[in-house]
């Protein structure tokens, strides 16, 4: 018998601040969770200074979690 390995498919997820949550499609299996971010920084510029956490399986899922901006406000 074969054994037959699958790649988990990623799910990105924005959040910026308790609740706020925005769940981002994978643009590209080819591409690191930085390029990713970076990808959707040109939509979502809070994203350009956010960190990158993860991959935690869920639901069959790789999540990686883009978390709030690096650095502090004013």
């Amino acid at each position: 018998m074969a054994l037959e390995v699958k790649a988990l498919p990623r799910e990105f997820v924005a959040r910026q601040g308790k609740g706020n949550e925005r769940v981002l499609t994978d643009p590209g299996t080819g591409m690191s969770p930085e390029e990713v971010r970076a990808h959707y920084a040109q939509v979502y510029p809070e994203l350009a200074s956010a960190g990158v956490e993860g991959p935690e399986v869920k639901d069959g899922k790789q999540v990686y979690v883009f978390t709030g901006s690096v650095g502090v406000k004013g």
